[in-house]
């Protein structure tokens, strides 16, 4: 059995149950820096945990291309994510709501150019999907002493679309 996701593009309405979009198109909220700088202010919830702290760390992901073969979904039960590219390219954004510990039917989204994003504490999402090279990638998030990872296979596999 074939199951077919269309990517779509990625919105502040429909990603917000998911996390936070991290987006410096528009008008910055204010300027700094005696005018020479514009600053896209607070734009996500981040969340470290009890046990935890703010990490900040540099990953390198293999591009893919569409159609995609979604066959893992994973989240972090302790603690939010930031993905803030390092490229102007897009990036695929997949997330599902949670259905009693299980992931519920995905979403996919396609990241305009300098998108980034927060996926919230608990928010099932697919592995980071950059579409072109170099999917370089600045990344905020929990670094503690417990485990802070759940992964769920999927078989048979969502088949996201362009």
């Amino acid at each position: 059995m074939t199951r077919h996701i269309q990517a779509v593009s990625l919105t502040r309405d429909a990603f917000a149950p998911f996390g936070d979009i991290l987006d410096a198109s528009g008008s910055p909220d204010k300027m700094i820096n005696a005018g020479l700088c514009g600053r896209y202010h607070d734009l996500a919830s981040l969340d470290f945990g009890p046990q935890g702290r703010a990490g900040i760390s540099i990953f390198d992901a293999q591009a893919r291309s569409l159609p995609y073969s979604l066959t893992l979904l994973e989240r972090h039960p302790e603690g939010s994510q930031a993905f803030i590219p390092m490229t102007g390219a897009p990036f695929l954004v997949i997330v599902a709501a949670d259905e009693d510990g299980t992931p519920g039917m995905p979403h996919a989204f396609v990241t305009a150019p300098h998108q980034g994003i927060n996926f919230h504490c608990g928010t099932w999402h697919g592995v980071l999907t950059p579409l072109a090279v170099p999917g370089l990638f600045a990344v905020v998030d929990r670094i503690g002493p417990t485990a802070n990872l759940d992964e769920y296979s999927i078989d048979p596999p969502y088949i996201i679309m362009a």
